[in-house]
């Protein structure tokens, strides 16, 4: 098991880092897609859909990003334009996301309800994936090293949790929901987020590193965000009585176990920039 989930990492590593520096905007909006699609089919996973759902579902996600891609590229950020028409599907998309993350998630967390096997299962699919996968590509669009760095939040906040927890861990953050998760997991993947957040200050735009307070406070408050993500999908997982989102990425489970703190996240931070951007 140690062996393919190293050798899975490497290769995902691989393949994304190749996809972010090497393909194409149009090229890389089809990467961005084909994930999202993936992921839509393992969200039916979690609504306990059939099959013949499942694949819909996907298809549906397919369709929905060509559509968008297809109706205003230089929207979505696959063709070049003006910083205001890069950013204009933003508005659409990132608000709702933003209050998902922020008010009902929490709310969701703590009132632990389960997701229904219906049209609102779908919505909420659609506003964790899609509003992701628009970050995905205009993040990217600013530069790939934004994205690079912005995502690295994640790795180190994941990275600093699972250490701290392994060695300091004795209060635990959601026994219901993760029990493997702790409260000084949480805090010390957040202070390595705040040394690493230091570390590339420098090649952040100025009005995110403008001031350090506010940078700091920040980089705190994508670290909780990024910490709800994992535990929602982790509570739709456990509800649903399953381990992995699906089996498609030997020793790290599916697509959804990868991303579910960047949806959480990407979203948030495409805000900022689009605020910055205006």
């Amino acid at each position: 098991m140690l062996k393919a989930r190293v050798f899975t990492a490497v290769l995902l590593i691989s393949v994304f880092l190749s996809a972010v520096f090497f393909l194409p905007p149009l090229g890389w909006a089809a990467f961005a897609t084909v994930i999202a699609s993936l992921a839509a089919w393992e969200w039916g996973a979690l609504m306990k859909a059939g099959a013949l759902s499942r694949v819909f579902l996907a298809v549906g996600m397919l369709s929905a990003c060509f559509a968008l891609a297809l109706i205003d590229p230089a929207g979505v950020g696959i063709v070049d334009g003006s910083s205001d028409g890069v950013w204009r599907l933003g508005r659409l998309f990132y608000w709702p996301a933003a209050f998902f993350w922020l008010v009902l998630a929490p709310l969701w967390l703590v009132r632990h309800w389960p997701l229904p096997a219906s049209a609102l299962a779908v919505l909420v699919g659609v506003i964790v994936i899609l509003p992701a996968w628009l970050a995905l590509i205009q993040i990217r669009s600013v530069g790939p090293w934004l994205l690079v760095i912005v995502m690295a939040v994640v790795w180190c906040a994941d990275t600093g949790a699972y250490v701290f927890g392994r060695a300091l861990g004795r209060h635990k953050l959601a026994p219901r929901i993760s029990p493997g998760k702790t409260w000084e997991g949480a805090i010390g993947g957040a202070g390595v987020v705040i040394a690493y957040g230091f570390i590339v200050i420098p090649h952040l735009p100025p009005f995110l590193s403008g001031n350090h307070l506010i940078f700091a406070v920040g980089l705190l408050f994508l670290t909780a965000v990024s910490v709800t993500g994992d535990l929602f999908e982790s509570l739709l997982k456990r509800q649903v009585g399953l381990k992995d989102s699906s089996r498609m990425l030997p020793g790290h489970g599916g697509i959804l176990d990868r991303i579910d703190s960047l949806t959480s996240t990407l979203p948030l931070v495409a805000l900022v920039l689009l605020s910055g951007s205006n």
